[in-house]
């Protein structure tokens, strides 16, 4: 046990990885560990790392780096990398610094209190195994997670290899949980105070997990969590197109607890393109989703991501990425500009000039932008219900979810966290919306 002692976890990346991250928290609480907000204040530094952006393994060295003073001062600090940096880099990074005690990849952190008595001893333990074992069983049952709003890990990796991504290397193939073992997790958060559950999966909508024989399918697992008495919404990310199941799609219309808001990716407008980034499926596959989504549920608010700049991208290819975003209308979408993650197909492909695939990414972000103010300001006027989660920066105000998923602040005094608001929008901010409590 290491009673006393602190650990702070850094969090980089996707919702994914903010959920390893509260769970290697409740691993190293059942240790002895007290959870931290600063390096400076830990005797145990987790970087829990991502490698889909960018120069992300650059990155997490430098934040190592800027530990060297800490480690200095105090040689009985312990550093650890986590993570899909972890997990593609492994052993790399302790040859590369010697400032790191410890490599864990994310298949692998329910063993992270063995490999923190290894490194005590004198090692230098890396584990980037893919375990027979499931890690969920390994890893404390009762989460401590009280705030309104949480993630639940659902299905993890992917089988589909976009030539672009390093998910399959670094998180392995699709794998679903148990339906029971979900259900009883979720069941916990609600008794300790949690009234949304935001489902997680690389490919959440690929989830199939296996009961006594049985298959079950996402829009199943959700019909049976909206059963538990409290849980009040529901939501899901990240989706795949091709694994947007009519059942789910129905589920929309049939299961109030599960939100009006869907994340669905399509990265490109362009069939060339979707082609080479072997996405297995067509713009015109994409649109007719978007359709049968707002046919199930008309006032349904739609997200997805975008890459500019994929190599052998042409201006006409742009084009068509501009042409379905605006036939889409998104209240919200994530864009990136293309780079080349090693070891993927598309690394080895000629690139598209720096230059002109940093004007597409601005050309992108300026009509995403676009499209989510005018959804912000079309709120204006209208009622909504408000998932109260923490005090606003105001006296007396209140921050929180709509359930199309807008960040609101309520001016109301009495409110607590957890409490489901129904306001009226005053007014549209740049990333945000401003209301009253109306009852």
């Amino acid at each position: 046990m290491a009673e006393g002692r602190k650990a702070f976890v850094k969090t980089y990346g996707c919702q994914m990885n903010v959920y390893d991250s509260e769970r290697m928290s409740e691993a190293l609480a059942a240790q002895g560990y007290a959870a931290t907000d600063t390096a400076e204040d830990a005797d145990l530094v987790i970087l829990n790392t991502c490698h889909i952006r960018e120069k992300a393994a650059e990155k997490v060295y430098s934040d190592i780096g800027r530990l060297r003073p800490l480690k200095a001062e105090r040689p009985d600090l312990r550093i650890a990398v986590a993570g899909c940096v972890a997990q593609a880099e492994g052993a790399e990074i302790l040859a590369r610094t010697p400032l790191v005690d410890l490599v864990v990849g994310p298949q692998a952190y329910h063993r992270l209190p063995d490999l923190l008595r290894r490194a005590e001893a004198g090692e230098r333990p890396v584990d980037t195994d893919f375990p027979a074992e499931d890690k969920f069983d390994h890893l404390p049952q009762g989460r401590a997670r009280a705030a309104p709003s949480a993630f639940l890990t659902v299905q993890e990796g992917c089988d589909k290899f976009c030539t672009f991504c390093v998910v399959p290397y670094t998180r392995g193939a699709e794998q679903s949980r148990p339906p029971a073992r979900i259900l009883s997790e979720a069941e916990a958060l609600v008794r300790r105070g949690v009234r949304e559950i935001t489902l997680l999966g690389q490919n959440v909508n690929a989830y199939h997990g296996a009961d006594g024989g049985a298959d079950w399918s996402l829009a199943r697992l959700i019909r049976a969590l909206a059963e538990i008495e409290g849980l009040a919404r529901i939501r899901y990310t990240t989706s795949h197109p091709c694994d947007m199941a009519e059942d789910l799609i129905a589920a929309h219309a049939e299961v109030p607890a599960l939100m009006p808001w869907v994340h669905l990716p399509v990265q490109s407008g362009s069939d060339r393109i979707l082609k080479a980034m072997n996405r297995r499926h067509g713009a015109a596959d994409y649109l007719a989703i978007i359709d049968r989504l707002r046919a199930a549920r008309p006032d349904i608010a739609l997200s997805g991501d975008f890459i500019v700049g994929f190599p052998g991208e042409t201006r006409a290819d742009f084009e068509a990425t501009l042409d379905l975003i605006r036939a889409v209308g998104y209240a919200s979408a994530y864009s990136f500009r293309y780079s080349p993650r090693p070891g993927t197909p598309a690394a080895d492909r000629p690139q598209v000039d720096p230059a002109e695939a940093e004007a597409r990414l601005h050309a992108v972000q300026a009509l995403i932008d676009a499209q989510q103010r005018a959804a912000l300001a079309a709120m204006v006027g209208r009622t909504a219900e408000v998932l109260y989660e923490r005090p606003g920066r105001m006296a007396g105000q209140w921050a929180g979810k709509s359930a199309h998923l807008h960040a609101v602040h309520v001016a109301d005094p009495a409110g607590q966290a957890g409490e489901i608001a129904r306001v009226r929008i005053l007014r549209a901010e740049p990333h945000s919306l401003a209301a009253e409590r109306i009852g």
